[in-house]
């Protein structure tokens, strides 16, 4: 039996709720995701600067941008103002692999967390 799909931001939430000391907001009119309420690690839009489908924009470590978006570029990109500082764009709209972006969310959630909300994650 087919399972229905789910709703991206329903499972973006899930996701990233799940961390320690994370609360979502509304940030430039789009729900964001930060830990201890100061530093974003992920940002949802549904449609955003002339860019009409439903995606994610996340920082990523040094290189990791460029990477994914060169071999991928149907699923990635580098999203505008915050492109320039490595953060990745991650499209949600289809088909996703929920896994893998559960995977990416992790990343950047580690990329801004202070040390000792790294330690809580991984205990």
């Amino acid at each position: 039996m087919a399972t229905a799909a789910l709703d991206p931001l329903t499972e973006i939430r899930r996701i990233c709720l799940a961390f320690p000391e994370t609360n979502e907001r509304l940030s430039h009119g789009s729900p964001t995701f930060f830990v201890r309420d100061k530093k974003s690690f992920l940002t949802f839009h549904d449609g955003h600067h002339d860019n009409d489908r439903v995606h994610i924009w996340c920082p990523a470590p040094p290189g990791v941008q460029e990477q994914m978006v060169e071999a991928e570029p149907a699923r990635f990109f580098r999203p505008p103002y915050v492109g320039g500082r490595g953060w990745l764009g991650v499209y949600v709209d289809v088909d996703p692999d929920w896994d893998e972006i559960a995977g990416i969310a992790e990343e950047a959630f580690r990329h801004v967390a202070p040390k000792t909300v790294l330690k809580m994650l991984d205990a």
